[in-house]
């Protein structure tokens, strides 16, 4: 089997640094930047000064994110002090290198050195991040989170991505018992479960499909026999300079392979269905995106059957620019098949990636030229979306993002639309362990509000929270905002407890 663990070369892989998204000021260009990707649930600018409100100021969105006593209300002080600890050491730049380094080395083969590095690695940054070692011990920390604070769970197998038939088996049992542990759960704890595609289809089939259908979308006449009915996953702006000739057909053997893959994931949105589990989609990089699309909605015709609630949710990478034109038709292509659809928004990821691969092929990168471009591509996407799901329509949509700017434009949006802020239409999600304040914020201001939980083994899910907080450094060194609230918080406590 060949499910990617500890010894990765995912630093080195030409076209696939991870997954979450860039940060910096508005004048950082996607050609020039050395911020490496960041979090796909959002990027973040540095926040300017605290203003603290006074007592019986009120925010005219709805939105108060100063007031730390009652946004860490149920946070017990442990809790706090380890999250402070942890956030203050994932921002340093040098730290998470050397983690890198170490978990790629061979310290990793010595059974003591190993034993060392994994047991303090689970006591600190695993815990923060990570739900648990399995579906059943991860549902209990939803469980838990819930009961604690109110805030959703989204369980997510933290498998990164296999490259042969029996792994992606492997991993589509894991998604089936995720998918079997989230039923377990009252449906006001949990809110979805996310796959990655990519753990269920080997990534060379998958870049050879994008490769197929960037040929198609270039050649009308060119026909694929195997391709199901799908929306499109191209716009006139889509980058397409991938496939600058006509790729070979697919072989028996790899048609067997997608067949495969076809019937993994209809596996998996079929348990979603039969247990009204939500389903997310994780988005990849432009190489890797067009087969994702294709069978992210391919399911969304096969599934997504009630007319009011979707199960099968694709997710939009809003730093790419043709983010919007392909929203846009794949939300009137599934009114005009009358197909609920459901939507994850991102700012998205592989900036950095990206640049390089355009520019070695001479081509312009298809990411935004600037963060404040990506910024308003977010917030326009936001609104287009948040407009549909308010007229009733079969819309589900999730904004994921780490920015309180988005934040605040969503809640006066909602305000403006009279959004039935609990109907589960529109919510919002972050990752666990991060950007806390915001999640309570949004929660305090009546909004469902989800934390993207990923479990499994430590020795599984450490390669995969080092990617995370690889492509997060700047995220991390710019969020200065929770680390003094938090820091802020915890002196109050202090204080009080002293007098």
């Amino acid at each position: 089997m060949a499910t990617r663990l500890l010894r990765t070369n995912f630093i080195r892989r030409s076209y696939r640094l991870p997954a979450f998204s860039p940060v910096g000021p508005p004048t950082v260009t996607a050609s020039t930047a050395v911020v490496p990707e960041i979090l796909s649930f959002g990027q973040q600018a540095p926040e300017p000064p605290l203003h603290h409100p006074k007592p019986t100021e009120e925010t005219h969105d709805g939105l108060d994110l100063s007031d730390q006593a009652r946004l860490f209300s149920s946070v017990p002080t442990s809790d706090l002090l380890r999250s402070t600890a942890v956030l203050h050491a994932a921002a340093i730049g040098p730290m998470v290198d050397l983690g890198t380094w170490v978990m790629s080395s061979k310290l990793m083969d010595a059974a003591v050195t190993r034993g060392m590095v994994l047991g303090l690695v689970k006591g600190t940054f695993y815990d923060h991040f990570c739900a648990g070692e399995d579906a059943d011990a991860a549902a209990q920390r939803v469980r838990s989170v819930y009961e604690a604070t109110g805030l959703k769970g989204m369980l997510v197998y933290g498998v990164e991505h296999a490259d042969d038939a029996a792994s992606c088996d492997d991993n589509m049992q894991q998604f089936i018992r995720t998918i079997e542990a989230a039923k377990s759960l009252p449906t006001s704890h949990f809110s979805s479960v996310v796959v990655k595609i990519t753990a269920i289809c080997p990534i060379s089939l998958l870049k050879r499909v994008s490769d197929l259908l960037r040929w198609e979308y270039k050649s009308p006449n060119f026909k694929l026999s195997w391709k199901l009915k799908s929306f499109p996953v191209f716009s006139d702006s889509s980058p397409l300079y991938h496939t600058n000739s006509e790729p070979k057909p697919l072989t028996a053997e790899e048609e067997e392979e997608l067949e495969a893959a076809h019937g993994r994931i209809q596996e998996i949105c079929r348990k979603c269905q039969e247990s009204n589990v939500p389903l997310l989609i994780d988005a990849e990089d432009t190489i890797l995106q067009p087969a994702i699309d294709y069978m992210a909605y391919s399911m969304a015709i096969m599934f997504n059957a009630d007319k009011d609630r979707p199960i099968v949710y694709n997710t939009i990478q809003a730093y790419l620019r043709d983010a919007g034109e392909r929203l846009h038709l794949a939300v009137q292509n599934a009114e005009k098949e009358n197909v609920p659809m459901g939507f994850k928004l991102v700012r998205g990821a592989y900036m950095s990636s990206e640049a390089r691969l355009a520019d070695s092929l001479g081509c312009k990168s298809p990411v935004h030229d600037t963060i404040q471009d990506t910024h308003s591509c977010y917030n326009n996407c936001m609104t287009f979306l948040m407009e549909k799901a308010s007229n009733g329509s079969g819309f589900g949509v999730v904004l994921a993002t780490h920015n309180a700017d988005s934040g605040r434009l969503a809640s006066r949006k909602a305000s403006d639309l009279g959004i039935d802020k609990q109907n589960g239409k529109i919510e919002f999600a972050q990752l666990y362990g991060m950007s806390d304040a915001l999640s309570f914020g949004l929660k305090r201001a009546g909004f469902n509000v989800s934390k993207y939980m990923p479990f499994g083994p430590v020795a599984t899910a450490i390669p995969y929270l080092l990617r995370r907080a690889y492509e997060n450094r700047g995220m991390m060194a710019t969020g200065a905002h929770d680390r003094q609230l938090m820091r802020m918080e915890l002196k109050r406590r202090l204080i009080a407890g002293i007098a």
